[in-house]
């Protein structure tokens, strides 16, 4: 399975942790799908460089460490993690009604590769 694959597996799990104003730790996320946490770094970031492009809220953020209770370091889509949280609580991903495909996530990679790069930086 492509990493873009695992993305768009874990798309649905995100989106329905969000409406339920739930986070994912790595450990629990990784036993959904059958992985290792290791690896969800490189899953997740089709993810949330497709939010980044589509000016969606950043919904890997959910997604957090069980001893630091925020995302890693490959997280770089907020500055504020709790109010990024919270903007992805509060978005209607059901009313998206489109969930991308891996084609989808592996072209927003290919446009804005984003784990652990400082996307600020790139504005400039």
């Amino acid at each position: 399975m492509t990493e873009e694959e695992r993305a768009a597996q874990i798309w649905p799990l995100l989106t329905f942790a969000a409406s339920m104003h739930l986070t994912l730790t790595y450990g629990k996320l990784a036993q959904l799908i059958g992985g290792m946490p290791p690896a969800l770094g490189r899953w997740m970031e089709p993810i949330q460089s497709y939010c980044l492009i589509n000016n969606l809220p950043p919904l890997t953020v959910l997604v957090v460490s069980e001893r630091t209770g925020v995302p890693g370091t490959g997280f770089v889509a907020a500055a504020d993690v709790p109010e990024a949280q919270a903007r992805v609580f509060r978005y209607d991903w059901f009313a998206l009604n489109h969930v991308p495909t891996a084609g989808e996530l592996a072209d927003a990679v290919r446009r804005k590769p984003s784990n652990g790069v400082n996307v600020d930086d790139e504005r400039k």
